[in-house]
């Protein structure tokens, strides 16, 4: 005698059981992030050698710009180390909120014919962009060896600056995916911020360069506390956290990260019939 089972149809379901789904759905979030790597660098010629070869360039750029022209200060450290410690999280924050930002557009089929927890998607983009973080990490390793600089203790507090930009990114991505798929301004928008971001952020030089009065109102872009943290832990010696403006980013962080999510979720149910 076969068992018969009983379906039941739950008004609300899915908003009481949506981070339930998200664990449920792990499988399509690691398929499209291992989607993304092979789609990113298909039919190029030097393939994943793009992860190490843009901010190789622009860590040159930087140091000929900075060091060599305008002859700013190090911190006592070689201008390509100081140089690259920022460039890391800052490579991976703008990577992380382009690809997070066009993911939702960039999957509107999907979206619009199979129920799942959409975070799935800009999560997914966001982890994309940590592998080419980590993959990068291999120039740092080797200007480390090429000018015989040894990081201290500093160093085992690395994780917890990763886990800060890491927040940065996801926040800052949600944001934009949600806006993206109402406003389809945003798409021309995120360039911009980008690369004004890059302006504004302290990657090419060492935010001790800005006085002494200005650095907490120069704080509130949240990724002056991402950036000093990787430097305080990698390069160490006597480089300084100006911890005032580390917790005001870090605060600003959790504040984006927060309502990123509540925005993301409250934006969601519509995304089917808007993209």
């Amino acid at each position: 005698m076969t068992q018969q089972r009983t379906l039941v149809i739950e008004a609300g379901r899915s908003e009481s059981h949506y981070w339930r789904d998200l664990w449920r759905y792990r499988e399509l979030f690691f398929f499209l992030a291992w989607r993304d790597i092979l789609v990113r660098y298909k039919q190029t010629v030097i393939g994943f050698a793009w992860v190490l070869l843009r901010p190789f360039l622009t860590m040159l750029v930087f140091t000929l710009v900075f060091s060599k022209l305008a002859k700013l200060p190090s911190e006592g450290v070689p201008y390509p180390i100081l140089v690259f410690a920022a460039l890391l999280p800052w490579q991976f924050f703008s990577n992380a909120f382009t690809e997070a930002g066009n993911s939702l557009i960039s999957n509107a089929n999907m979206i619009s014919k199979v129920y799942f927890p959409r975070l799935v998607i800009p999560a997914s983009a966001v982890i994309v962009s940590f592998v080419d973080f980590v993959i990068s990490g291999i120039i740092l390793i080797g200007l480390m060896f090429w000018y015989g600089f040894m990081p201290d203790w500093r160093m085992l507090t690395l994780p917890l600056f990763i886990f800060v930009a890491f927040a940065a990114a996801m926040g800052a991505g949600l944001w934009i995916a949600a806006l993206n798929v109402k406003y389809r301004d945003f798409r021309y928008i995120i360039p911009f911020v980008v690369q004004f971001g890059l302006y504004v952020s302290p990657v090419g030089f060492s935010s001790t360069i800005v006085p002494e009065k200005w650095r907490l109102l120069y704080s509130l872009n949240p990724m002056v506390g991402v950036i000093d943290g990787f430097r305080w832990a990698i390069l160490g010696g006597n480089t300084q956290l100006y911890w005032p403006g580390f917790l005001l980013s870090l605060a600003l962080v959790t504040l984006l990260l927060i309502t990123g999510i509540f925005y993301f979720r409250k934006t969601e149910r519509g995304f089917a019939d808007l993209i």
